[in-house]
């Protein structure tokens, strides 16, 4: 059985005032990940939920900023949110998906809202 090797990051910038992280990996894949997309798609247990399906729906986090990062190990980052939401481990497979599919991501995410009957309110 042959096991894939994760996507190595190869940076990994926060930017406070624009509430974002931005990702590059080795393999040339790159984006910027707001803070809202990043807590929404949490892979913790709080929002992934305990079973399969989509996972909890996480609304009101329009103004949601990241505090810092935090390495663990040589595999993940722990991202330390400022609502205290700080459980999340992401790996870097994790992080590669969230960025290799954000926009389908972010559309499934708005649909669910809409579903839902949840408005996201953007800042002004």
């Amino acid at each position: 059985m042959r096991h894939e090797v994760a996507p190595i990051p190869t940076e990994l910038k926060l930017r406070k005032s624009a509430r974002c992280l931005d990702v590059t990996f080795a393999d040339g894949l790159n984006a910027s990940l707001s803070a809202e997309y990043l807590r929404i798609h949490s892979p913790s247990a709080e929002v992934t939920g305990h079973s399969a399906g989509p996972g909890k729906l996480v609304t009101g986090k329009e103004t949601v900023g990241i505090e810092r990062i935090e390495p663990v190990g040589r595999y993940a980052v722990r991202i330390v949110f400022d609502d205290g939401h700080d459980t999340g481990l992401y790996s870097w497979r994790v992080l590669h998906e969230l960025c290799r599919d954000q926009k389908e991501k972010w559309q499934q995410y708005l649909d669910r809202l809409a579903a839902a009957g949840h408005a996201r309110t953007v800042p002004q």
